[in-house]
């Protein structure tokens, strides 16, 4: 039970989310090991942990390739001498009308957030397995429980991480937990990937009226590894009370 000396690696570390994820974890005193593609904003975060008096390495981390994913979870047994807890956290978001035919855009998505996302439970789970315990925690988003324009294939990529939460779940096994975590509107970088200047504009709108804070997030995946090993929390859906 608890936090500390818990070995946790997370994709998508080096902003938003993923970074406010493991400066809270650092700070309950887990080993956070870091993957992203953005090696300079990887190396700030755990300079920051270390300042704070928290442990962490990272290793650049595309998920798009399995072999990255192996070796960060080979960088977590190798300096931690196990793995607690994987959280898959990298995703993007180029979101645009089906009409757009940003058939580029959709393919990014389904790369990153679902087949990265993939990867990363194929990479944990060998190591679960020896271990005989393990926690998965995938990031999914509310857009794919209240579906709207725009948010198409972005809804139904991480509808399609939601799906194998919950099959991974009932084939686990008394020794390994599942949770999915379903954000809402949150202050990130979220838009940066949108090119249509509309919903580009929309989105900021949305976010500087009632986005909340990573952090909010990353308590929750707190509370989520916080629980005893035989208490599983499968789901937790975190937006702003002021989000439809």
């Amino acid at each position: 039970m608890g936090i500390t000396g818990k070995v946790v690696a997370i994709t998508g570390a080096s902003n938003g989310i993923g970074r406010a994820t493991a400066i809270l974890l650092a700070e309950h005193g887990a080993f956070v090991v870091l993957g992203a593609r953005n090696e300079e904003g990887l190396a700030t975060v755990v300079k920051d942990i270390e300042a704070s008096g928290g442990k962490a390495v990272f290793v650049a981390t595309d998920v798009r390739r399995r072999d990255d994913l192996e070796a960060l979870v080979a960088l977590a047994v190798e300096q931690g001498g196990r793995l607690d807890v994987i959280i898959n956290c990298a995703g993007i978001g180029p979101i645009s009308r089906f009409d757009a035919l940003d058939v580029d855009g959709w393919d990014a998505m389904i790369d990153v957030n679902l087949r990265g996302t993939l990867y990363g439970i194929a990479a944990a789970l060998p190591v679960f397995a020896r271990q005989a315990s393990g926690h998965v925690i995938n990031v999914v988003s509310t857009a794919g429980i209240k579906l709207v324009p725009t948010m198409g294939v972005y809804a139904a990529t991480k509808n399609a991480v939601r799906t194998a939460t919950e099959v991974l779940r009932q084939e686990a096994g008394p020794h390994l937990r599942v949770t999915e975590v379903s954000p809402g509107m949150i202050a990130t970088s979220f838009g940066d990937s949108i090119t249509d200047l509309s919903t580009k504009t929309a989105i900021a709108e949305q976010v500087d009226a009632i986005a909340i804070p990573p952090d909010a997030i990353a308590r929750g995946i707190l509370y989520a590894i916080d629980q005893p090993p035989h208490v599983e929390v499968g789901s937790i859906v975190i937006r702003p009370t002021a989000q439809g």
